[in-house]
């Protein structure tokens, strides 16, 4: 299962960004120079000056390609196995299919040091396969080089936890199988350990147990109808149907704390999105509206939108705007602080709406400056600007249909 790619230099990367970063100097080199800084001479890495943001688009046939959003070039990737969904962690893209999920190693991502950045760009490559049976529920970290990747497959009840420095040396490597009940579970890391889904007696999942590196069960709590799941600086966040688990650890017992929907709450959120590493999340269920949780406050508000909706993301700025597209195919911005609509676009895909197997397929991720939204029928990506009316900045073609699409460089 482990396979080995030229891209085994990487390793050292790791390493030097947390031994050499102190005192960093803010001048980087071009793209097109091998890194040679504080950090050291890595082969076949560039340190860069900026984030270098691509969209990784996977078709239905599992054909896959990237755009690179600075310079508009595309290039093909390996193919996978038709996935079921698709995951990314800023840089490496989990394609899950019923019998295991594939990795691509986009080789664009950004180290976060909390009060700086640092911007990497290599070549990508196909790292491999983690086998299990059902289509995996995939919980990443923060960073794609540190720690480990949560990977939780239904059919077998296998929860996985894989290494992510080796996977920067190229390697598939898993920390950690623990064979459970099946159901419908996952499993997502938490400092040196995890949390992971336990069934109840009708084989849903009801109960979280924090376990330590080898699987030892260190606590628990109740989240009855356990559902999404999303990493923040501030904690890992657990959807439950009465609130959500707020999870933490220090390097001592984690903790899992439970925050609970206000009286006469909406329906519950079942799947979280946000600007990578914000602290707050945005959450959506079934009703016309976003829910938003702040992670560091720990509290829970309720945004009421114009349409139901199929995606939403908490960019989490200073503006506080919250992105949405509407099952009307709407692209709509909201503001944080008083919940008003501030600017709707007018439909943008027509043909997927009229498409239910591609409606479910309408995918949204945004960064700093740019929201992208995936029109799989029309083929296109839209570039939206939030901050600007929800101007659409570009309508962008990858040489394969978006039915799946992540963006990475972040």
């Amino acid at each position: 299962m482990n396979t080995r790619t030229p891209q085994a230099v990487l390793a050292a990367l790791t390493l030097l960004a947390l031994t050499g970063c102190a005192g960093a100097s803010t001048s980087q080199p071009a793209a097109s120079e091998t890194t040679k800084s504080e950090h050291g001479e890595i082969a076949g890495v560039a340190q860069v000056a900026e984030p270098q943001l691509h969209l990784v688009a996977i078709d239905a046939a599992g054909k896959a390609s990237m755009l690179d959003l600075l310079n508009g070039t595309t290039a093909q990737l390996e193919p996978v196995q038709p996935p079921v969904n698709v995951t990314s962690d800023g840089r490496y893209v989990f394609a899950a299919n019923t019998h295991g999920v594939e990795i691509i190693d986009s080789g664009v991502w950004t180290w976060d040091h909390v009060d700086h950045f640092h911007y990497y760009r290599a070549e990508p490559a196909a790292l491999g396969t983690v086998a299990g049976e059902g289509a995996a529920t995939v919980a990443t970290g923060l960073l794609s080089t540190a720690g480990t990747t949560g990977m939780f497959f239904p059919s077998s009840g296998s929860a996985v936890l894989v290494d992510n420095s080796a996977l920067s040396e190229g390697t598939i490597s898993e920390t950690l199988r623990l064979e459970v009940a099946p159901h419908a579970g996952l499993i997502a890391p938490l400092g040196d350990g995890a949390v992971v889904t336990e069934a109840d007696a009708n084989g849903k999942a009801a109960r979280l147990r924090a376990i330590d590196a080898g699987g030892k069960e260190l606590t628990a709590a109740e989240c009855p109808a356990t559902a999404g799941t999303i990493t923040t600086r501030a904690a890992l966040v657990i959807g439950c149907a009465d609130g959500a688990v707020i999870a933490t650890s220090d390097g001592a017992a984690p903790a899992l704390d439970h925050v609970p929907y206000p009286a006469g709450a909406a329906a519950p959120a079942t799947a979280f999105d946000a600007r990578k590493g914000r602290p707050t999340v945005a959450g959506i269920g079934k009703d016309a509206g976003v829910w938003l949780l702040n992670t560091r406050e720990r509290e829970w508000d309720w945004i009421p939108t114009a349409t139901p909706v199929l995606a939403a993301a908490a960019v989490d700025d200073d503006a506080g705007h919250v992105v949405v597209v509407g099952t009307d195919g709407t692209v709509q911005v909201y503001e944080e602080s008083t919940k008003e609509r501030i600017a709707t676009t007018t439909p943008l895909m027509p043909k997927t709406l009229a498409s239910p197997e591609l409606t479910g397929k309408v995918e949204l991720t945004v960064d700093g400056g740019r929201a992208y939204v995936s029109a799989p029928a029309e083929g296109v990506v839209f570039e939206i600007d939030f901050a600007d009316g929800a101007r659409i900045a570009r309508t962008l073609e990858l040489t394969t249909q978006p039915v799946h699409l992540v963006e990475t460089g972040r």
